[in-house]
């Protein structure tokens, strides 16, 4: 995807929650390094940057908001006039203002950063392709945790990660590295 000024980064669920060990292992442990990256390109650039946070109803959750979880990452922190779009279901179309963002906005290329793969990356991916955005993840900047598959086999990290990416390659989204898109901001 050839960036342009209106193309949004979104930033998913960059929250304290994610680094509870209840989550168990994840995948690109660098990730927050290079989203970091994207987020000061953007800013440098000035380009439209979304932040979204998970607010659950659930007292158990990690996005639970009656405790630190909920807070975002201290180097996350929205600046400025970045909108913050708060979910309580994966995607973050759903039951949000972001569509609307969006529209008031003129946007209609998304980069998608942040986690997890599988869940909250994939969801919005898909139902922001549904509605004739285009979006591009970062596979770099995004993680996920291990899990069990449907037959009960547990599946690494990595697994979770690169299977989620590719039920969404070509058909719902463009996959890339964070190099292709930093050297965008370099020309």
């Amino acid at each position: 995807m050839k960036l342009t000024p209106t193309t949004a980064l979104i930033i998913i669920d960059q929250q304290k929650g994610l680094d509870n060990p209840k989550l168990g292992p994840r995948n690109n442990p660098d990730a927050e390094t290079v989203m970091l990256k994207l987020l000061g390109a953007w800013r440098a650039a000035q380009w439209p940057i979304i932040h979204v946070r998970h607010r659950s109803p659930e007292p158990d959750s990690v996005f639970w908001p009656e405790q630190q979880g909920f807070e975002f990452k201290p180097d996350f922190l929205p600046q400025g006039d970045e909108p913050i779009v708060e979910k309580n279901v994966p995607c973050a179309l759903l039951k949000t203002n972001l569509e609307q963002i969006l529209d008031q906005k003129n946007i209609r290329k998304i980069v998608l950063i942040g986690a997890s793969t599988n869940n909250s990356i994939e969801a919005t991916a898909r139902n922001l392709s549904s509605l004739g955005f285009r979006v591009c993840i970062v596979e770099d900047a995004c993680f996920t945790f291990a899990k069990k598959d449907y037959f009960g086999t547990a599946r690494a990290a990595a697994d979770v990660h690169a299977m989620s990416l590719a039920n969404l390659r070509d058909e719902y989204a463009e996959i890339t590295h964070s190099t292709q898109l930093l050297m965008e901001f370099a020309c």
